[in-house]
């Protein structure tokens, strides 16, 4: 049975990576619903969360896969109930909604989200939380002169106390990771 999954992949900071785990899913047909990529807690490793929805068994495949990338030091892969997760939207009003009296504030509260700046002929909103929250704030703004809008990727964090760090350990990852990087991380 197909469910929504989240990757989390940590690899070193070097050119081709993303491109070298986006192939894996292309060559199974597997369609990432999002990606983001940024820096990791520890310097030159950067952290990968991928979303998709498959089976659990194509997904293990898919892991293993991508572990045997030479840059990536570890990957894992959550049912979205076992992860901490958020996504951030933003969404572009013309200000001609507020003269027609909408109240943008009042939707703008009752979503939990925020204005971010207003200029002379356009407002931008912020909201963040679940994609279902971000759709339904899009979908009370769209009739009232939405003029861009977009939804960043997922963010997630393990729901566990272990750290990346503890993974340091492991002889295979010791050899991966610059001797600096890893004792700059270990004594902070």
């Amino acid at each position: 049975m197909e469910k929504d999954f989240t990757l989390i992949v940590f690899s070193e900071n070097h050119v081709g990576v993303l491109q070298r785990i986006t192939t894996i899913f292309t060559r199974r047909g597997i369609n990432i619903e999002s990606i983001t990529v940024s820096q990791s807690e520890l310097r030159d490793v950067h952290r990968y969360n991928i979303v998709v929805t498959e089976t659990e068994e194509r997904i293990q495949k898919v892991v293993k896969q991508i572990e045997k990338q030479i840059e990536v030091l570890r990957a894992w892969y959550y049912p979205k109930e076992k992860i901490l997760y958020q996504e951030i939207a933003l969404y572009k009003m013309s200000v001609d909604a507020v003269k027609n009296g909408v109240s943008l504030e009042d939707i703008v509260k009752e979503n939990n989200a925020r204005i971010l700046t207003v200029e002379s002929d356009f407002i931008v909103i912020e909201k963040t939380g679940h994609k279902e929250e971000t759709q339904a704030l899009y979908e009370q703004l769209q009739p009232h002169g939405l003029l861009e809008f977009v939804r960043s990727g997922r963010v997630a964090l393990m729901n566990s106390q272990k750290q990346f760090k503890d993974y340091l350990k492991a002889p295979e990852l010791g050899k991966r990771i610059s001797e600096e990087a890893v004792r700059e991380y270990r004594y902070k």
